[in-house]
Parts: C-alpha cells; sequence; structure tokens
C-alpha cells in the first residue's frame, strides 16, 4: 500500500506509485530509501532535459517526458551519487518501467527497450527554465 512517502515521491518523480511499490518490492528495498533516492534523482534530471532532448528518442504523455536512454547513461548518473546498490538499481528500474508505460501510452504506441533504459522527468518544471 502507498504510503505518504510513496506519494510524495510519484507526485514530485513523475513516476506512479504503483510502479515505485513494485520497484522496491522487486528489489527487497525499503520502499521510503527509494523513495528518497527518486526525490534526489529527480531534482537532478530536471536540469538534464535539454541534453536528453538533444541526444536520445522521447515522448511526452500528460506533463511527464519519457526518454529512451542506453544503460550507460544510467551508470553515469547513478555514479554521482552514493546510494546502496539495491536502491539504485531499483530507481532504474522503476524510471524505465515507467517510460516504458509512457512510450506505450504515447500516439506511437512503441514500448520496445531491448538494450536501453528509461529516464522520466517532469516536464512542468523544465518549462519554466
Amino acid at each position: 500500500m502507498a504510503d505518504a512517502d510513496t506519494g510524495t515521491a510519484a507526485t514530485e518523480s513523475g513516476l506512479d506509485s504503483a510502479v515505485i511499490e513494485r520497484a522496491a518490492e522487486r528489489a527487497g528495498v525499503d520502499e521510503r530509501d527509494l523513495c528518497d533516492a527518486l526525490v534526489v534523482l529527480h531534482a537532478d534530471l530536471i536540469g538534464r532535459h535539454g541534453r536528453f532532448e538533444r541526444t536520445v528518442d522521447y515522448v511526452t504523455v500528460d506533463g511527464t517526458r519519457a526518454y529512451r536512454v542506453a544503460d550507460d547513461t544510467w551508470d553515469e548518473l547513478l555514479g554521482e551519487f552514493e546510494f546502496e546498490s539495491a536502491v539504485a538499481d531499483a530507481a532504474r528500474h522503476a524510471h524505465t518501467e515507467q517510460a516504458k508505460l509512457l512510450f506505450a501510452a504515447s500516439v506511437r504506441g512503441d514500448d520496445n527497450f531491448d538494450d536501453e533504459s528509461g529516464v522520466v522527468i517532469g516536464i512542468d518544471t523544465a518549462e519554466q527554465f
């Protein structure tokens, strides 16, 4: 069941509460630890919209942008933080699952992420920059 931390993380990160809950459960991590990591990551990701828009495929659905990125993008991103390994993996999986859902829900109807990961960022904040 989603708690206040999950709801807040979902609101701040652009990820669905159910996606966060599944990622935490699959990785065997505390949901609160994952939520904390997702909020920190989202704050950093907001500044990367321009770079992602210029370099990778993306869709926008309901005020949230999903980017299809190479796995090494996540390695680089997570290397900037000191998250526990399982929490970092759960964050990557949550973003990738949400990105797949957004690509599938887009007018393109494409959720093909063969060797790629996903990054999800709310765009309402980015549009202000």
